[in-house]
Parts: C-alpha cells; sequence; structure tokens
C-alpha cells in the first residue's frame, strides 16, 4: 500500500496531509482516482461509475482536468468553471467509448479561504472537537430516499438506490457542484474518501481512527486496511488532512 505524504502552508495555517488507495476484492483494477497536490494546499478523490474503460478514463479525465484549471487562488466561480470543464472533458472522452463514462468528483482546497468542492456520491468529513461531521451530501436517490422516509436506510430498495446518482461528472445536463466555505481551526481533521471507505466502516470507526492517530499518513494506512478487513468490497481511496496550527 503506497501513502503519499505531503506538507502545505495556506489559510493562515500550516496543513499536514496523506493520501493513498486500495483496489480490493471486487475488481481487477482501481477506478478510482487521487491528487494529493506536492505545492498548493489541494486534494481531490474520483471515483469512476462501474468498471472498464469508461470509468477509468471518467475519473483519470475529471482529477487532470480539475487540478489544471482550478487556479492559486480559487473562487466560487473559478471552482465551478473547472468543474464544468472537466464534465466537458469526460463527456469528451466518452464519445469514443461505447458504455457509461462517468466520475465523482470530492475535493478540498485552500488558499486564503478553504473550500470543499462535491459532485457525486464520494464524502468529505471534519472531526473537530472530538465530533465528527459529513460535510457533504451524497448526490444519489439513497440520500433522497432515506431523507424523504421512501424507504429505509438498510432496506433492499435504498440498496438498490445508492448506485443511482443524480449528480455526477460526465452528466448530460451539467450539473454544478456543491460548495462548501469551510474554516481551520488547529485540530481539525478532513477526510476525503470514495465510498469503498465510507460504505465499510462505520462512523464510530472514521471517529475512532482519525481522533486517534495523528500521523496522516498512518491514518490513511490505517483506514485503508480496515476496508480490506471488512473484505474489500470495493475500491477505497482516502486522503486525511489535519490542520496544525496557525503559522
Amino acid at each position: 500500500m503506497e501513502i503519499t505524504k505531503v506538507a502545505w502552508t495556506a489559510a493562515g495555517h500550516r496543513l499536514t496531509s496523506a493520501a493513498g488507495t486500495v483496489t480490493g476484492n471486487r475488481y481487477d483494477a482501481d477506478y478510482d482516482v487521487v491528487h494529493l497536490d506536492p505545492v498548493r494546499a489541494l486534494a481531490v478523490v474520483a471515483d469512476g461509475m462501474g468498471e472498464g474503460p469508461g470509468s477509468a478514463a471518467a475519473g483519470r479525465t475529471a482529477v487532470d482536468v480539475f487540478t489544471g484549471e482550478a487556479p492559486a487562488h480559487c473562487t466560487p466561480g473559478t471552482l465551478r468553471s473547472a468543474v464544468a470543464k472537466a464534465q466537458q472533458e469526460v463527456r469528451r472522452a466518452g464519445r469514443t467509448l461505447n458504455e457509461l463514462t462517468g466520475c465523482t468528483l470530492t475535493a478540498f482546497v485552500a488558499d486564503d479561504e478553504a473550500w470543499i468542492v462535491q459532485v457525486g456520491d464520494s464524502r468529505a468529513y471534519r472531526l473537530r472537537n472530538g465530533l465528527l461531521e459529513l460535510l457533504t451530501v451524497d448526490h444519489t436517490i439513497a440520500w433522497l430516499g432515506v431523507l424523504h422516509g421512501w424507504f429505509g436506510y438498510d432496506s433492499p430498495e435504498a440498496k438498490i438506490a445508492r448506485y443511482r446518482l443524480t449528480r455526477y461528472l460526465g452528466h448530460p445536463d451539467d450539473p454544478e457542484p456543491d460548495l462548501l466555505a469551510v474554516t481551520l481551526h488547529p485540530g481539525d481533521v478532513y477526510l476525503l474518501c470514495t465510498d469503498g471507505v465510507a460504505d465499510q466502516l462505520s462512523y464510530e470507526r472514521l471517529t475512532q481512527v482519525l481522533a486517534t492517530v495523528a500521523d496522516p499518513g498512518a491514518a490513511v494506512h490505517t483506514l485503508l486496511g480496515d476496508t480490506l478487513t471488512a473484505g474489500g468490497a470495493d475500491n477505497a481511496t482516502a486522503v486525511v488532512v489535519r490542520v496544525e496550527q496557525t503559522v
């Protein structure tokens, strides 16, 4: 398991971060894509829809285009533009493939301010003062169904609806991303992950690891190892960002 580590200075704070991904046991290849920028505070995870060339092309294209388009000083407008360009290029890649070409995208980016960017059902969490909060919404029929009482969380209907995304990169209607401005406090820990982590590890386990494993690299290693212990039912990718101190 290869773990990448990077330290940044952004939004008046020192940040330490780490990222990793594992294939698991369901697929022969890893259709998740992760980017941890070596220079600026930018982390992105993408999860291809399904398996095969369309899934692989969507995730790789989305991450490459978004990271190339997101400027050094981000605003809501520039972040939406970066996602729109990624949408365009994922659809362009799909025109040469006779199959679904789509993916999720969840990003953490910080310069003078910090932002979460969300399209799909990969997730961003924040641990602050012992409380782990899910900052993002899953863009799925399952999320809508559970929220509005159409079916139970563990029902067969919810399981099927989990794979029906309402927003994703490559969507023909150009759905916009959710953007969330977040403050950075020393001691905060952010987790970006694909559903291979969120669906296999409990809220309590995520909280325990992020609260007790101080090194982001060790935290990522532990979380990904836990997904394999849980069965490795999906590709699994995690990024952990720790806000260390004010500079």
